[in-house]
């Protein structure tokens, strides 16, 4: 007896986990390594189908895994999916069974954006988890990005912001948590927090993340912090701004801190930055409020561009005291979000061009461009800029299996 389509995938599918299963341990035993491909179609199986079982045709997974494919191949909407699908069919049938071929644009979309994005954002969790080692130390940067072109007049939809967390050192997203207004973040950074491992790590957050509920739930999590301060922490500010100030008049004189100093020139800018960290506290009021609180820091950016010199200090809380430059490691760390995951997300991957809005597709299109940033970075034979292996991706099956089965 024939099997129905639909029972035919699914047999076909625990097979290829099974199978999946296999490579990845041989990969364990003569590599050290687990492939992340493999893993992410194990982990998004588990991903609750919003479709009614009767008028499916494409498993949910196969859909998954083949707009990470295209994602990581340079396709930026429905259309290209669909046609990176259809030219490379037969190279996709060898991990994924798409029993009933390539799912149409518009069926793409419609699943995209009825697909949880709470539970979309979980598998990604378990999956990035899965196989990231995160060492003691790591520097974990927690910062914002708008979706502008999310926003939409018509319907009054606000723009997307995502909060994402990202590891320095082993150039991943770890996480991330929607909010509809930057103002939001206070609410969303808790939120990632949470579903974050983070023991042993330096959580880094700018001013917005300065409150003192998100630094006693970062020492509850195991880690560490280093806190900008601004304005909207009056008296933190003003407190610390003022003892930074005169110890730097004084030129730290009887007081016990750490100094350290770096520049660096190029594309007619030169640019030096000074660091000074001291766990001398008595400057601050009713410093036991902050958990954990063990230092203050103060950088000094003096840039000279076309003859034009400028500076600009910056203050800091954090929670361990261990000189200036492992201070200045974190803070370059944390403006390192910026350049590999925010600037990535507008120039390589033209997010903030997407005038895809409807239901909960910006933000799952957003955690698929995120799947896609880490394999890609995590695909180091090419040393390559992102957008080069994108390219090459598209083009080339055998890296395209590089970049996704390792």
């Amino acid at each position: 007896m024939e099997l129905h389509p639909v029972t035919r995938a699914r047999s076909l599918k625990i097979e290829l986990f099974q199978q999946l299963r296999i490579n990845d341990a041989e990969l364990t035993e003569n590599e050290g390594g687990i492939g992340m491909a493999g893993s992410l179609i194990e982990h998004f199986s588990q991903l609750d189908d919003p479709r009614i079982d009767r008028h499916k045709q494409h498993e949910l997974v196969d859909i998954i895994v083949l707009c990470v494919c295209a994602v990581v191949g340079g396709a930026e909407g429905w259309e290209a999916i669909e046609e990176f699908g259809k030219a490379k069919l037969s190279w996709l049938r060898k991990h994924i069974p798409l029993a009933n071929g390539i799912p149409a644009h518009d069926t793409i979309a419609r699943v995209i954006s009825r697909l949880s994005s709470k539970g979309l954002q979980e598998c990604f969790l378990n999956w990035i988890q899965s196989v990231t080692e995160m060492t003691d130390g790591e520097i974990v940067a927690i910062d914002g990005k708008t979706l502008r072109r999310s926003y939409d007049r018509s319907s009054r939809k606000q723009a997307i912001h995502m909060v994402s967390a990202w590891a320095n050192a082993n150039g991943v997203v770890l996480g991330q948590v929607k909010t509809s207004e930057k103002s939001n973040e206070i609410t969303a950074i808790p939120k990632l927090l949470e579903v974050l491992e983070l023991k042993g790590c330096i959580v880094t957050l700018d001013a917005m993340g300065c409150q003192r509920k998100i630094a006693e739930q970062i020492i509850e999590k195991g880690a560490d912090y280093v806190l900008a301060v601004k304005g909207n922490q009056d008296s933190l500010y003003d407190d610390v701004f003022q003892f930074m100030e005169e110890a730097l008049e004084d030129d730290f004189e009887g007081i016990n801190h750490d100094y350290f100093e770096a520049s660096n020139e190029g594309h007619g800018r030169y640019e030096t930055r000074r660091y000074w960290v001291t766990d001398n506290l008595t400057g601050i009021r009713q410093p036991e409020r902050w958990k954990g609180l063990k230092a203050l820091g103060m950088v000094e950016s003096e840039r000279r561009v076309n003859g034009e010199t400028s500076f600009e200090r910056r203050y800091y809380i954090l929670s361990f005291y261990r000189g200036a430059q492992a201070f200045g490691h974190a803070i370059r760390s944390h403006w390192g979000i910026e350049n590999s995951l925010h600037w990535v997300l507008d120039v390589t991957f033209r997010e903030d061009e997407s005038r895809i809005r409807r239901g909960a597709a910006p933000e799952n299109l957003a955690t698929l461009r995120h799947i896609a940033i880490n394999l890609l970075k995590q695909e180091t034979t090419r040393q390559k800029s992102l957008k080069q292996k994108r390219l090459r991706a598209g083009w080339d099956n055998d890296y395209l299996g590089k970049v996704l089965f390792g």
